[in-house]
C-alpha cells in the first residue's frame, strides 16, 4: 500500500482523469506552492509551466484572494441562491459584465454562475434549447460540436465534445460534429494562425442540409482548442462559423473556460479574434482557480426572451446549489482586482513573440513534428511510438517533473500554459526543461 512520508495511504481517493494504479506506484505530490513555483513532497521546486490547470493565471499564493476568502468566510459563509440572494454575488456579476467578452457594447450583459467548466459548458447548451423554445422554436433541439472538442464532462459536454475517450463508454444526447481543424500536413509549425482550413467551418452547411436548420439549436466549439492539444483556428475560420450561425438562427457558443482572463493575451478570445458569439462559458482563471466556479455571459436578446409569462414562475428551471457562492464570489473579486492592477489581462501580448521564439526553438529535435503557439499557450506535438501512442509524452512529462518542471501531457502533445505572471527568465527555464527531457526520451 503507497503512503505519503509513510503515513497517509493512497488507496481511498480514485483520482480524475488519471491512471490511478500507475500513479499510486510512483507519486508526484504537490504540497505547497508560490509564485511561479510549486514544491512537492520531498521539498522540491518545481516551476508551473501549466498554470495549475490553465487556471492559475495570476500565479500561486496570492494574498489579496486569501484574505478576501477570509474575510468572505467570517462574514457570510453560504447563501441559498434559490429565491434567494446576497449582496456579493450582484457585485461579481456586475463587475464581470463591465468588463464582458468583447467589450460592454458585445450585448453579453447577463451572467449564471455555475460551478466548473462542464456545469458552465451545460448550462449554456441547456439555455440555447430553452431560448429557441421561448422564440417558438421547439423544434430546435439538436446541439453541434466539433471533433476534438472538449466541453467537460456532463452528458451535454461529452455529447457535443469530440474526444472519443471521455465519449466511448457513456450515452449521449442527439449532437453533430464539424470536423476539427488541425492539419499538420499543412500547417505544421505555422507561426501564428493557420493559413490553411477556414472552409472547414462549411461543415456547418453541411449537418444544416443534413438535419434541417429548423433542428438546430446551437453551435459550441473552442475558439483554440487547449485540452486536444492546442489547436488552433485558421485565419477566417471563427467569422465563418458566426456568419453561417446567423444565416440559420442556430446559436454560436464559445467555451472560454482555457481562453478567458488573459490566456491569448487579450481578456477573451472573443477580443483576440474579434468575433461575438450568443453566449461564452468561463471558469478556471476566473477565481484564479483558488475556489470552483464558472460563469455563462448570455446575450442580451436570449435572457429578455425567457423573461416572459407571469412573474412569479420560474424562467428557467436550473441551477445548482453553490451557483453565485459568496466565497467564490469574493475570490472573483480578488482575482479581477489583480488582473487590473497588474495589466495581466493583456500581458500575455507582451510576451508572445518571446514565448514563440522560445518554443520554436524546440524545433528540430528529436521526434517534434509540429509546434503550436498563441499568446501564452503552446503546444509540442511528438511523433508518436509504434503501438505506444501516448508513451513518449507521459515519459517527457514525467522527465519534466523529476527535473523541476510541471508541463501537460495530452497523448504525445505537451501542452504549456505559464502563469500570465511568468518572466522571461523562467520562460527559458520551462523550456530548457523540456528540451532536455526530449533529447532523453527516444
Amino acid at each position: 500500500m503507497t503512503k505519503i512520508n509513510n503515513t497517509i495511504s493512497l488507496e481511498s481517493y480514485w483520482m480524475p482523469f488519471t491512471a490511478n494504479r500507475q500513479f499510486k506506484a510512483n507519486p508526484r505530490i504537490l504540497s505547497a506552492a508560490k509564485g511561479m513555483y510549486y514544491t512537492d513532497i520531498d521539498g522540491n521546486k518545481v516551476v508551473d509551466g501549466t498554470a495549475g490547470l490553465w487556471c492559475v493565471n495570476a500565479g500561486h499564493g496570492r494574498d489579496e484572494i486569501t484574505n478576501a476568502v477570509q474575510h468572505q468566510l467570517a462574514t457570510l459563509d453560504y447563501a441559498p441562491g434559490f429565491q434567494m440572494s446576497h449582496p456579493i454575488v450582484h457585485e461579481f456579476s456586475n463587475r464581470l459584465v463591465e468588463m464582458a467578452p468583447g467589450g460592454k457594447d458585445s450585448g453579453l450583459n447577463h451572467v449564471f454562475f455555475a460551478n466548473s467548466g462542464s456545469e458552465a459548458d451545460d448550462t449554456a447548451l441547456k439555455i440555447a434549447i430553452a431560448y429557441q423554445r421561448a422564440i417558438g422554436q421547439g423544434t430546435r433541439t439538436h446541439l453541434v460540436g466539433r471533433e476534438k472538442g472538449y466541453h467537460g464532462v456532463g452528458f451535454g459536454g461529452i455529447s457535443v465534445g469530440g474526444l472519443v475517450n471521455n465519449r466511448r463508454v457513456f450515452p449521449q444526447i442527439p449532437a453533430s460534429h464539424m470536423r476539427h481543424t488541425l492539419n499538420i500536413e499543412k500547417n505544421a509549425f505555422t507561426r501564428g494562425l493557420p493559413q490553411h482550413g477556414a472552409e472547414l467551418a462549411d461543415d456547418l452547411e453541411r449537418i444544416v442540409a443534413l438535419n434541417g436548420a429548423e433542428t438546430i439549436a446551437a453551435v459550441i466549439v473552442e475558439p483554440m482548442s487547449g485540452s486536444a492539444g492546442v489547436i488552433l483556428p485558421p485565419v477566417g475560420y471563427l467569422q465563418r462559423l458566426r456568419e453561417i450561425t446567423r444565416k440559420y438562427g442556430i446559436l454560436l457558443i464559445f467555451d472560454e473556460v482555457i481562453t478567458g482572463f488573459g490566456r491569448l493575451g487579450t481578456p477573451f478570445a472573443v477580443d483576440y479574434f474579434g468575433v461575438v458569439p450568443d453566449m461564452v462559458t468561463c471558469a478556471k482563471g476566473l477565481t484564479n482557480g483558488s475556489v470552483p466556479m464558472a460563469a455563462v455571459f448570455v446575450q442580451e436578446d436570449i435572457y429578455k426572451a425567457l423573461m416572459q409569462g407571469p412573474e412569479n414562475q420560474i424562467e428557467l428551471f436550473h441551477g445548482y446549489t453553490y451557483s453565485g457562492h459568496p466565497v467564490a464570489c469574493a475570490a472573483g473579486l480578488a482575482t479581477m482586482d489583480i488582473y487590473k492592477r497588474e495589466g495581466l489581462l493583456t500581458r500575455g501580448k507582451e510576451l508572445e513573440k518571446y514565448w514563440e521564439d522560445a518554443l520554436f526553438s524546440l524545433k528540430g529535435l528529436p521526434n517534434v513534428i509540429d509546434i503550436r503557439t498563441i499568446g501564452l499557450v503552446g503546444g509540442v506535438e511528438l511523433a508518436p511510438r509504434d503501438g505506444a501512442a501516448g508513451q513518449r509524452g507521459y515519459e517527457i512529462f514525467v522527465d519534466c517533473f523529476k527535473n523541476g518542471a510541471l508541463v501537460r501531457q495530452t497523448g504525445d502533445i505537451i501542452a504549456l500554459s505559464p502563469p500570465l505572471i511568468v518572466e522571461k527568465d523562467q520562460i527559458d527555464v520551462i523550456v530548457s526543461k523540456l528540451a532536455d527531457a526530449i533529447k532523453r526520451t527516444k
